[in-house]
């Protein structure tokens, strides 16, 4: 099995550097655009952060799984540590919803979350891909968890099966909660990591683990490589396009045009970072972004965990720290929107830090 490649690295490290940068910044009032998820239907670039995570989690599947596949004793033993691995991420995502522990009752408690969706999303991927195990094989079942959770949306939703008050999704996850589990940002209670969307997610995952299996695993890095992955990504993008004109693009629903639309660009970026870093050899700029990209999931826990300490644990009479830091300096000194877009970029630098000492030391924690 080939060593790490820097290019992968440095996706997960970007996907993680942004992904803080835009669930942090001074004041949720004055956010630019592009840093905004789309309202409802459409992609902006913010709207690629997650997918990117769950497209670079299937990359990583096929260099961890690497031959074993073939091996007769492979199916439960990776089968019950990826199941492990699944229950820690969602119990981890769980806690931090939680957490400072005395600030919110376990009857208030909110169920999804980003965690729970990767690790409901991994363990439906790692069945598909170790009960099915051949690459043509899942992909039927990455397209058939598409197409299966557009019917269920289609024919028992409303009348807009795909609007907000009409989409089945949320009315599922009420049928096995109660309200005051599920999230309600958008004005209903409706959880935009709820559990219809797992199947979609998990396509995304598989999507990640095809591209790295087929065109990237064993393989010599060389132009053509980089040539099959820009005309797969060019074919997911056409084709998610298309498939919008029935299916929206949908980052709430986790639509499958989405996975589609979104893998498609993601491929992109990975292709040319593959030509930029692996094949050009252009490599210096990279080191932020491979720093993150040794410990992403621990870096996005302890930027929560920071986030939460600054908002509940550190309150005073005239509000709290996270609060405090935007309103006293960077509002003042840089206006609302740079001052709030500063603060996230001030704030990542920290979580960068911390995944800095833990790279020094060549520390990567593991679940």
């Amino acid at each position: 099995m080939r060593e790490r490649m820097l290019s992968i690295d440095v996706l997960r490290g970007m996907t993680i550097c942004f992904m803080i940068i835009v669930n942090t910044p001074g004041s949720w009032l004055y956010v630019w655009s592009p840093l905004k998820h789309a309202e409802w239907h459409g992609c902006t670039p913010t709207d690629l952060v997650f997918p990117s995570f769950l497209f670079v989690i299937g990359l990583s599947m096929a260099f961890s799984l690497g031959n074993s596949l073939e091996e007769e004793t492979f199916s439960k033993k990776v089968l019950a540590k990826i199941v492990k691995r699944a229950a820690i991420i969602f119990l981890i995502g769980l806690l931090l919803n939680w957490f400072p522990f005395y600030y919110k009752h376990i009857s208030n408690l909110r169920i999804f979350g980003v965690l729970q969706r990767i690790a409901l999303a991994y363990l439906v991927a790692g069945l598909v891909i170790t009960i099915l195990r051949k690459n043509q094989v899942v992909l039927i079942g990455a397209l058939v968890l598409m197409i299966v959770h557009w019917w269920i949306l289609l024919f028992f939703g409303d009348s807009e099966p795909f609007s907000l008050n009409g989409n089945v999704s949320g009315k599922i996850d009420l049928f096995f909660f109660n309200e005051t589990h599920i999230y309600k940002g958008f004005g209903i209670r409706f959880d935009p990591e709820g559990l219809l969307g797992t199947l979609s997610s998990a396509a995304h995952i598989i999507i990640g683990y095809l591209t790295s299996r087929v065109f990237i695993v064993g393989k010599m890095i060389n132009f053509e490589m980089v040539r099959k992955i820009l005309i797969l990504s060019v074919i997911l993008l056409v084709v998610g396009i298309l498939w919008s004109s029935y299916y929206p693009i949908n980052k709430p629903l986790w639509t499958g045009s989405y996975v589609l639309y979104t893998c498609g660009i993601i491929g992109l970026v990975l292709a040319f970072l593959i030509w930029l870093i692996d094949l050009v050899g252009i490599k210096k700029w990279t080191y932020p972004f491979k720093v993150f990209g040794l410990n992403p999931l621990l870096s996005f826990v302890f930027s929560i965990l920071l986030v939460k300490i600054f908002l509940y644990i550190f309150r005073f009479e005239n509000g709290n720290l996270y609060a405090l830091a935007y309103k006293s300096f960077f509002q003042p000194v840089f206006g609302n929107y740079l001052g709030s877009f500063l603060f996230a970029v001030v704030f990542t630098a920290i979580i960068w830090f911390f995944s800095f000492l833990l790279y020094r030391k060549g520390k990567v924690v593991k679940i």
